[in-house]
């Protein structure tokens, strides 16, 4: 079977099949095609019998030809089944038995249910006997129905169909059903356990949207084991069937559970909910039911009154409202009351008014948001949960035949407490446009109260109706108040609220918008409009499939949106599209490229609307879209003109001068100048804050649109300040500049204090052509107080000498003091005469004008110039500013020429002021005489000549005013540089008007004006040259107030280099950072400052890292020499780096380095410790010489100091290399040296001496280290003696060759020799070498040859010139010599190359405990010994305790670093080698000093 869904059902995705599972739908196809021919005779004779009935009974038959489409099979196969049924029932035929509502498969297993929808329209329509239904059939208009109704196909299925064969099918499905069912409780019987779980819902229930007096069925599947219990719930309310007789009807069969609700009315729209619970847990379900009202239809049984309704004919009604409702105050969340107390006379018990209630003139209608009572004599209207949205002007409105009665207060409706603290107000007035079949636009406006902190945008929520799931439509906050929801699913219902969003957190949700349905807007409007009375039957047609047509091109693309955040694109569907839907694809295309990429290439939109996201801000895109159905993608569109992504609405800018004005005790009327330019305006949010407090409150939490607000709530006697916020989508704009203070009591008389003001005069004609005249005329000389809003011109023309009667030239006014009036008669007279006009009121007319001929002027040169003023009247100078004249004549104005004199002086006394035309339109005169009137005029020229002068201004009295100020420019610490301005005699309508070229100043992209008080300051955004210009401040309401500031080339350059010196401010110095040693070897580091206050302050920093005052750093900071310094008492490794001193003085700042790394640092660490130890030495005894040595011509070596501030308990002690050795106990400290002998020194000898000064005041050590260059030095002394010991060289032979010998009385190993051959020295080699044994200084010359005849000599080197010895190695002496060198060479070889111990250990060592031990011994042989330390014949291992050496492959040392009684023993070094080995002994003897003593 195929068919049409009823219209109302179309809109709502929930009829779709998209519940059902597969396998149902398979199954019940397969069905279909089986009992299609059943159903076919069934549904002929329903369809004629109710065809005949309804024709008996109203006369007509509303047949639904909406678009068809298949009705699901589940349907199909409830109908066939459903039909059967009720003609059994009602015909002479046996009743059949209850149908069933499974669904089964070819196997006859339970897949699903089939719900019955068509059920009640198929009982209404076929309710006749077969006998009746047999003689209709053969009448005329049976037939004309089904020939209008059916197919040909159907009428042969009906006669094919018998009644038989349907009544046998559902007796088998029955059957069948029958023992599924017992088989399945078997085996549940059987296996308990394994069966049980939770409810769980196989088919949902669904919502409906029906007509009023309509029965509804909800259906359910549940499955779960134990058997659900199923209870059904109205409004989270259970139903009772028995408290409702007829209404509720509840059913459960085979886990099927239903609730039939009859005759459906409005209180039964609500959100139903069915609830299965067992042992296993518990489950519910959803469904909505809306309840509709065909228009304008009338419900019979609503109630009438009881006594009717009193005529009004003939009586005239006095309406009176008494205790009516005063300003009120409410939070978001409460409940508020509205009431008054209503009298009529004359009073009629039964009659009653209308009563109205408005909020800001909107009527309001009852909703649950508001609820209206009327009781006799009170009106009453209930808020029940208060939002922003519900602020306003309430006003009651009782409206009899005769007259009505208003009365009106406002409500103001506070944020509720924030959620998270901090966090913003909730938005409000959430409403959604554009609605589509997926997309809506939702719109709202901004909170008021931000919380402390900027609102960093909005989240939109959605919400299914008949569910309380809200999900979030943006991941991302957007700021613009407006965000196209997409995604949505057709023919269902939402919601939508916005939540706010700052640093802080999220606000609470707005109140919730309207429901809003996707569907087609068309849809929408066809559901709105006048429909027939519903008749209770749907009628389905069947409509042939035709041949799928491509759809064509999309029409009237257009971008309706476009933001930073995303585009909205909107279009028309196109005229070829078939008969089946379409959907659409939207293409975006980079401008300047040809690459067209598909957005939506997953899911096609079926709305022709479409919003884009995630476009780059800044780059510009087109757009174009294409049509898609089943027969395929049409041609794309036209392409869009190319659009920028951003936002195209602008932040409004801020509100004008705010004016507070007295009220009451409670209240101030507060008006403001509107934003300009401002677009797509919301409104204005009011803030008032207590003088002092800094802290503003909103007034008013819902935007008001006016230019003039009442804000209430005030405390009386306190002084407010009051500003405006300006907003529109785009956001809110800064706030306007601060009101004056106004003390909050009401005003004298209740009024504005303010005067219209007084006639404006010297009406003069600046242009005329044959059909309109442009007028001049001065400012009145009395404004009112109040600032002149604009200017209304009359004319009247005059015949013959007679003046007519006024006309009104303009309706609206005009600023300028300059018009056009047009639609004048050439020829013709006229006079005319000009009203001011203020926030007052308008004032009287001016005296009419002199009588002007409306005439063409064809003059060359110009017309006068006009409106002149003069400002900045000082002493000797004045501005004097004029606009060019309205006819320029033939050609345009190329200068002006400015006349001057005496007020009364005669005409010929005009003179000029400058012989050269400027082009500006102003001229600073100053050639005037102190205490001299003036009058002025000017003159324009053009290539023609010079025109007409101006009319004369009134005559300035050269003077400079008491009180006069000036412009003073200045630059603040932060850099920036300001004009200010200052004005003691202002009055309440005063403000200050900044000016370039003195041109007013509207754009604040290069200047930003503050005015506070009497005093205004213009701050320049960024000085540059675009700001050269003449700078004028004027303050209107005074005597004029007014001066000018003059920004030259020369003076922007100083402005320039002052602002970076005020912005980068430098603290001077008079000395860099710098460090000193001090007493004890304290550091000093230290600067000073050439100036800086007492509140400067200092940092210290070593490599980055602050320091702070401790018992390491102690910081100085003297504030009158200005000498800051930081003490540390010594250097550690650690201080090596970078030390800082960071200077700031208010914005102030500068800082001094000083980098101590390397060797700097070392030198002043090394300093330090020494000045810092000298300084400790001498406060005991102390060296007053320190060790030094002297060589004796027997090369001994005499180590002496001279020491000082010495006494009888001091003693001295000798160390060398950290061991104690014994100096001259003979000598008396009474002679104050101190000697140390050492007879023959030698290498060992090298090391560092020490002897040490001690008592109880302490200790004193005096170092001499005789180790490298020291060491080196003494040599040489030794060395130049030993050289003049040293005898002749002599031959000798040896086992190796010949050896060349000296002898010296002395000789130390460190002596340095050089030997000659030939007078050049001998570069020694494997076979020629050089030796000492003993005091012998020897060459070897191993295995001579004739080349090593010659002369040879030896240098003894002394660091000075030296000494040589020479001998004669050749003829006899060479053969002697050689001779013996063979003989002594074999015997060797063998004794040469043996290991052995060279001497340096002593035999017995004694040593103080806690002391160090150092013995050095020499050892040789070939190959190199392999030395081992033994310590009571065992052997040593070196570790920390004992430290073994061997130096250079011949240096043995031993080394115990702290002796204590454990290392006394006989210790020994051993030595071998291949040849041999050798030991040498000695005794360690470590003793006590506690037990010596």
């Amino acid at each position: 079977m195929s068919g049409s869904t009823p219209f109302y059902q179309k809109h709502h995705r929930h009829y779709d099949r998209g519940y059902r599972s597969k396998e149902l739908e398979s199954a019940v196809s397969q069905y279909q095609s089986s009992s299609s021919s059943s159903y076919a005779a069934r549904r002929s004779s329903s369809r004629a019998s109710a065809s005949a009935a309804l024709s008996a009974s109203s006369g007509h038959v509303v047949a639904l030809h909406e678009r068809t489409t298949p009705i699901p099979c589940s349907y199909t196969r409830l109908s066939s089944s459903y039909s059967g049924l009720e003609e059994s029932r009602l015909s002479p035929m046996p009743k059949r038995a209850k149908p069933t509502y499974l669904a089964m498969d070819k196997e006859n297993q339970i897949i699903g249910y089939v719900v019955p929808i068509f059920r009640g329209s198929q009982e209404y329509a076929s309710g006749f006997s077969d006998t009746e239904e047999a003689r209709v059939k053969e009448s005329a208009g049976y037939m004309a129905r089904r020939n209008l109704f059916t197919s040909g196909l159907e009428m042969e299925r009906t006669e094919q169909t018998s009644r038989k064969v349907s009544m046998r099918e559902s007796a088998e499905r029955i059957s069948l059903s029958k023992r599924i069912y017992e088989n399945e409780e078997h085996h549940k019987r059987m296996n308990k356990d394994s069966l049980m779980h939770a409810p769980e819902f196989v088919i949902k229930p669904r919502s409906h949207t029906v007509w009023e007096k309509q029965c509804v069925r909800l259906h359910c599947t549940v499955s779960g084991w134990p058997d659900p219990r199923v209870v059904w719930y109205k409004n989270n309310v259970t139903i009772d069937p028995m408290a409702h007789p007829g209404k509720y009807k509840l059913e459960s069969s085979y886990n099927v559970h239903s609730l039939e609700i009859n005759r459906c009315d409005f209180d039964d729209t609500a959100q139903y909910r069915v609830s299965a619970m067992n042992s296993k847990g518990e489950l519910s379900s959803f469904a909505s039911i809306v309840v509709k009202r065909f228009k304008g239809e009338v419900e019979e049984a609503l109630p009438m009154p009881r006594h009717g309704l009193i005529s009004e004919y003939g009586i005239t009604f006095d309406t009176h409202i008494v205790d009516g409702f005063g300003v009120s105050f409410g939070r978001e969340g409460e409940t508020m009351s509205l009431g008054a107390t209503v009298i009529i006379s004359p009073n009629l018990a039964r009659y009653q008014p209308e009563v109205q209630w408005y909020r800001d003139d909107v009527l309001l209608q009852p909703s649950k948001w508001c609820h209206m009572h009327w009781s006799g004599d009170k009106a009453t209207l209930t808020l029940t949960h208060l939002n922003k949205e519900d602020e306003g002007l309430y006003t009651l409105r009782i409206t009899t035949k005769s007259k009505y009665e208003t009365y009106s207060a406002y409500v103001f409706v506070r944020d509720a407490d924030a959620e998270v603290e901090g966090a913003p107000g909730a938005p409000l007035d959430v409403k959604c446009q554009d609605a589509n079949k997926d997309y809506v636009i939702v719109t709202w406006k901004q909170p008021a109260v931000d919380g402390g902190s900027s609102i960093l945008g909005y989240f939109v929520d959605r919400c299914e109706v008949g569910t309380t799931h809200w999900s979030q439509c943006n991941d991302t906050p957007i700021k613009f108040a407006r965000f196209p929801v997409t995604g949505l699913v057709e023919g269902r219902s939402y919601t939508f609220r916005v939540r706010a969003v700052n640093k802080s957190g999220m606000s609470r949700p707005s109140r919730v918008s309207e429901v809003v349905a996707a569907m087609d807007p068309a849809d929408r409007a066809r559901m709105r409009g006048t429909s027939a009375p519903w008749t209770g039957q749907i009628i389905v047609t069947e409509e042939e499939p035709a041949e799928g047509v491509v759809p064509g091109k999309p029409k009237e693309l257009e971008v309706t949106e476009a933001t930073k955040n995303y585009v909205v694109l909107s279009w028309k569907p196109p005229g070829e599209r078939g008969h089946e839907g379409i959907m659409y694809y939207v293409e975006k295309c980079v401008s300047g490229t040809d690459s067209w990429q598909r957005v939506n290439t997953e899911i096609p939109v079926k709305s022709p609307r479409f919003a884009l996201f995630d476009l780059a801000e800044g780059k510009a895109y087109s757009f174009r879209v294409r049509c898609c159905n089943s027969a395929g993608v049409g041609e794309p569109s036209e392409a869009t003109e190319a659009t920028t992504v951003g936002d195209k609405l602008d932040i409004p800018s801020a509100p004008g001068r705010v004016v507070p004005t007295r009220n009451t005790d409670t209240s101030v009327v507060v008006s403001w100048e509107a934003s300009r330019d401002a677009k797509e305006l919301v409104g204005y949010y009011i803030e008032a804050s207590i003088v002092g407090s800094n802290k503003f409150e909103p007034c008013n939490n819902k935007p008001v649109k006016g230019t003039r607000f009442i804000c209430h709530g005030l405390v009386t006697g306190e002084s407010y300040v009051f500003r405006v916020k300006a907003l529109n989508a785009a956001g809110l704009s800064e706030c306007s500049q601060e009101s004056e203070a106004i003390e909050v009591k009401a005003a004298i008389g209740g009024g504005i204090p303010h005067a219209s003001p007084t006639p404006p005069y010297g009406i003069s004609v600046l242009e005329c052509v044959r059909d309109s005249m442009v007028l001049a005329w001065k400012q009145p000389t009395f404004i009112g107080g109040a600032d002149i809003t604009g200017y209304f011109v009359d004319y009247r023309e005059v015949i013959n000498g007679v003046p007519g009667t006024w006309h009104e030239a303009n309706v609206k006014s005009v600023s300028d003091r300059a018009y056009r009036v047009s639609d004048l008669k050439e020829n013709r007279k006229y006079q005319f005469q000009v009203r001011a006009a203020n926030m007052a009121g308008v004032g009287i007319p001016s005296l009419p004008s002199g009588t002007f001929v409306c005439e063409e002027w064809t003059i060359a040169v110009p017309g006068p110039p006009h409106d002149l003023q003069v400002t900045e009247v000082r002493a000797n100078t004045l501005v004097l500013l004029y606009k060019p004249p309205v006819y320029q004549g033939r050609d345009p104005v190329n200068g002006f020429y400015i006349d001057i004199k005496e007020a009364d002086a005669e005409e010929e006394a005009w003179r000029g002021v400058n012989e050269k035309a400027v082009l500006t339109n102003y001229m600073k005169i100053k050639i005037l005489k102190e205490g001299e009137t003036y009058v002025f005029r000017v003159r324009a020229q053009n290539k023609a000549g010079v025109g007409k002068a101006s009319e004369p201004t009134e005559p300035v009295l050269a003077e400079t005013k008491p009180g006069t100020t000036e412009i003073v420019v200045d630059v603040d610490d932060d850099g920036v540089i300001s004009m200010n301005f200052a004005c003691s005699n202002l009055t309440p309508d005063s403000k200050f008007v900044w000016s370039k070229n003195y041109e007013e100043i509207t754009d604040d992209t290069r200047i930003t004006v503050v005015t506070s008080g009497g005093k205004s300051k213009a701050n320049f955004n960024m000085l540059a040259e675009d700001d050269i210009g003449i700078y004028s401040c004027a303050v209107t309401h005074t005597d004029g107030a007014c001066s000018s500031y003059t920004l030259s080339a020369e003076e922007l350059k100083k402005l320039l280099e002052l602002s970076h010196d005020h912005k980068f401010p430098i603290i001077p110095l008079k000395t860099e950072l710098a460090v000193e040693l001090q007493e004890k070897g304290r550091i000093r580091f230290w600067l000073q400052a050439e100036k800086i206050s007492a509140n400067g302050k200092i940092e210290y920093v070593f490599n980055d890292n602050s320091l702070s005052q401790g018992e390491k750093y102690k910081m100085n900071f003297n504030k009158d020499t200005g000498v800051i310094e930081m003490i540390m008492e010594s250097l550690l490794p650690e201080d090596e780096g970078t030390f800082t001193f960071q200077l700031q003085d208010g914005k102030a700042t500068n800082q001094s380095s000083l980098v101590l790394i390397g060797d700097v640092f070392k030198g002043l660490q090394k300093e330090s410790a020494f000045m810092h130890k000298e300084w400790h030495r001498k406060q005991g005894p102390h060296f007053v010489e320190y060790l030094s040595y002297e060589v004796t011509p027997e090369c001994c070596v005499i180590l002496k100091c001279k020491v000082g501030n010495i006494k009888k308990e001091t003693v001295a002690l000798w160390y060398k290399d950290g061991r104690e050795v014994k100096g001259d106990e003979k000598l008396t400290f009474t002679e104050g040296v101190l000697k140390l002998e050492i007879a023959q020194i030698s290498k060992k000898d090298a090391g560092v001496y020490e002897i040490v000064l001690k008592d109880d005041r302490g200790q004193d050590t005096s170092t001499l280290n005789l180790t490298e260059q020291g060491f080196r030095d003494l040599m040489n002394e030794v060395f130049s003696n030993i050289a003049n010991s040293s005898t002749a060289l002599k031959i000798q032979s040896t086992d190796e060759g010949i050896r060349l010998y000296s002898f010296v009385s002395y000789y130390n190993e460190a002596l340095q020799v050089t030997w000659h051959h030939k007078d050049s020295a001998i570069a020694f080699t494997d076979r020629i070498k050089s030796g000492v044994v003993g005091e012998q200084l020897w060459l070897q010359i191993t295995e001579p040859t004739e080349k090593d005849k010659g002369k040879y000599a030896i240098e003894f080197h002394d660091g000075k010139s030296g000494l040589k010895r020479t001998v004669e190695l050749s003829g006899q002496a060479f053969d002697d010599a050689y001779a013996e060198f063979q003989r002594l060479k074999a015997a060797a070889i063998a004794e040469r190359n043996r290991a052995r111990v060279a001497g340096g250990l002593p035999d017995v060592v004694t040593i103080q405990e806690l002391k160090a031990l150092n013995l050095t011994c020499n050892i040789s042989g070939e190959p190199l010994p392999e030395v081992v330390w033994l310590k009571n014949e065992r052997e040593i291992v070196s570790d920390g305790h004992y430290v073994m050496k061997l130096e250079a492959g011949k240096y043995a040392s031993f080394t115990i670093t702290t002796v204590n009684t454990a290392d006394s023993g006989k210790y020994s070094i051993l030595v071998k080698n291949k040849y041999g080995t050798e030991s040498a002994d000695f005794t360690v003897s470590v003793f006590s000093p506690d037990s010596k003593k």
